[in-house]
């Protein structure tokens, strides 16, 4: 990269798409979800043409909110130096997420959080174009050295030291290449979500299932956690089809009490549920712990981490063994300096890392850190698998690429997070295309 490249200019935007309409991402605690983002743009005097695209994933109210704290933020990036971010990136990261008045409102959770990850994000995407390599293929090549060097250790060296993941990442660097190779081949296993939305009836939920088992799909996730007599009835159904050789998983998406959740999961145990995700608030780590004690012996693992807010939670979370699967967000900690250190925690605990994907854009990132985890950290894929949503994708400029039910690595230079031109004009909120059609039919209100 040019040494005296500077970042010139940052553009953020409100991006909607009103998947409430139909019941597309809808859950027990978010029933009329409108699957959003804030967008951010991140440009150079290199004259290049690279932009850094970032998003950070929203659902409908409440991203204007994550807007104002990136332009917030705006004016600790710009002037700056990328070759001075990115050849200190763990030391930049730190005073991003650190600014003395910025931290009251944070630190490292919350609005805040989620507008540091999508400038990160965008960072990120934009040193992956500089190098012409897909994100997951620039770590995957960078020394373990390099590697540790754009991670902040502070607040996790009782759970895992600098020293410590640099000897996970050495021990697997001469084999790195033989995985590369077969990730290339077969990719990355994936399981579905939109087959069993909360919204959708039960015919529909047949005919997604249908649908899914025709294009080979094994593993199966359904929300839950509203009604037990309707998640019995939908269990039996999803079943039904799929049979009892495929995987099923259940999402409760913090509906519960820690009481509830052991008493609910106990009556749905007949269905043979891989995990239950999310049952109680996201913070209640030993809440979280009560519950895997009560539910292992029905070999029933808890998931959790979609909405774990900072690298210091995921620490209490495997220190206290409240989890089996933990659950990665790319947009929902700070970017990918962050995610690399609860990767690292996560392999030294033996926990295996099933990120949670879907949204706008999710599946696009999360697929290059599970790639990277099973090169350079993990060293496997047993127990392992991305969550796969198909909904957007004809927004996506580099959608994910899906073979036999796996993630295929992607081959484009970047982070896979732009969307295309013509809907970041016409679903920028409110003032899109889109969202004037739909308020003059009367189908929302702006």
């Amino acid at each position: 990269m040019a040494v005296n490249t500077k970042i010139v200019n940052i553009e953020v935007k409100d991006i909607r798409f009103p998947t409430s309409l139909e019941g597309h991402g809808s859950d027990a605690m978010h029933t009329d979800p409108d699957y959003s983002c804030a967008y951010v743009i991140i440009r150079t005097d290199a004259g290049d043409g690279l932009e850094g695209h970032g998003p950070t994933f929203t659902i409908g109210r409440g991203t204007e909110v994550v807007v104002a704290g990136v332009k917030a933020l705006i004016p600790f990036v710009v002037g700056l130096k990328v070759a001075d971010i990115f050849g200190d990136f763990a030391t930049f990261w730190r005073k991003l997420t650190s600014e003395s008045q910025l931290r009251w409102i944070g630190p490292e959770k919350g609005v805040i959080s989620l507008a540091t990850c999508a400038v990160l994000n965008a960072l990120w995407d934009l040193w992956a174009k500089m190098a012409g390599k897909p994100l997951w293929k620039l770590l995957v090549d960078m020394t373990p050295e390099q590697l540790l060097s754009v991670i902040d250790f502070r607040y996790i060296t009782d759970a895992l030291t600098k020293e410590e993941a640099l000897q996970i990442l050495k021990a697997n660097e001469s084999t790195k290449a033989e995985r590369e190779a077969e990730l290339m081949k077969n990719g990355f296993p994936a399981y579905t979500t939109s087959t069993a939305w909360l919204g959708y009836s039960d015919e529909t939920l047949r005919e997604r299932c249908k649908a899914a088992l025709k294009d080979g799909w094994t593993w199966f996730k359904m929300k839950i956690g509203a009604n037990l007599e309707d998640d019995i009835r939908r269990a039996k159904i999803i079943r039904s089809e799929i049979g009892d050789d495929k995987v099923l998983m259940m999402d409760c998406n913090q509906r519960w009490e820690v009481s509830q959740a052991i008493d609910w999961m106990k009556r749905l145990a007949e269905f043979k549920p891989y995990w239950i995700e999310e049952p109680i608030s996201p913070d209640d780590v030993l809440g979280h712990a009560a519950i895997s004690k009560a539910l292992n012996p029905l070999g029933i693992k808890v998931a959790t981490g979609e909405q774990c807010q900072n690298r210091v939670m995921f620490k209490q979370f495997l220190q206290a063994k409240a989890l089996q699967i933990l659950q990665i967000d790319s947009c929902r900690i700070g970017g990918i300096n962050e995610v690399l250190s609860v990767i690292l925690m996560a392999r030294k605990f033996g926990v295996p890392v099933c990120p949670h994907a879907g949204g706008v854009l999710l599946c696009e990132l999360v697929h290059h850190l599970s790639m990277f985890d099973y090169v350079c950290v993990s060293g496997t894929k047993e127990g392992r698998v991305i969550e796969y949503v198909d909904h957007l994708r004809e927004h996506f400029k580099y959608p994910s690429i899906i073979k036999n039910a796996s993630y295929m690595p992607q081959k484009i230079p970047g982070y896979s997070t732009e969307l295309k031109k013509a809907s970041l004009e016409d679903y920028v909120y409110p003032e899109g295309r889109i969202w004037q059609q739909l308020a003059k039919e009367g189908k929302v209100k702006l």
